[in-house]
């Protein structure tokens, strides 16, 4: 009998800083972001309300890198649908080294942009690759602006509504 198992992961949070897009030997783009979520909770001793801030590595690859790389800046609010993994590595000074990432496949903007884009632009991808990465030239962030610009239709403030409302029907929880 086989047994199953699953690694999923769901987060909606902010972005912690703009998404570095890298591409590895072969061209493949990987994105890799931090997000922020925030937890809020009263003791069930009646103690002052506390508040907890966790960070996660994020990691995108191929079209979705390239979408994230254009849409997603600081201080955006994502959701993001993905799986845990693990990666293992020796540090130059010879020391062991580890981090948990959430590799994702599929990313919904939640909150418009500066420019006035939709309410919501999703992405998704289930191209997955595990290549090398190799650090490439950051395309500065006026480049990406008019990039996005020229390859976008400007979007009518009656369709940014009908979409953050159908957002809110699409969130499992």
């Amino acid at each position: 009998m086989a047994s199953r198992s699953l690694n999923k992961v769901m987060l909606i949070g902010n972005l912690t800083r703009d998404p570095d897009v890298r591409y590895t030997p072969t061209g493949t783009s990987v994105a890799s972001f931090a997000i922020a979520t925030n937890r809020s909770w009263t003791p069930a001793d009646g103690g002052e309300k506390q508040e907890r801030v966790d960070y996660h590595n994020i990691v995108a690859w191929s079209k979705l890198a390239d979408i994230c790389g254009q849409l997603l800046h600081k201080g955006d609010k994502v959701y993001l649908e993905g799986r845990l993994q693990t990666r293992d590595w020796k540090a130059q000074d010879g020391s062991d080294r580890r981090i948990t990432e959430i590799v994702i496949d599929n990313m919904m903007l939640l909150r418009s942009t500066r420019s006035g884009e939709s309410l919501t632009d999703v992405a998704s991808s289930s191209d997955d690759a595990d290549d090398e990465v190799t650090a490439a030239p950051k395309a500065s962030r006026s480049k990406k602006k008019a990039a996005k610009g020229a390859q976008e239709a400007p979007v009518e403030e009656e369709d940014q509504l009908t979409d953050a409302e159908s957002v809110a029907d699409d969130i499992p929880f």
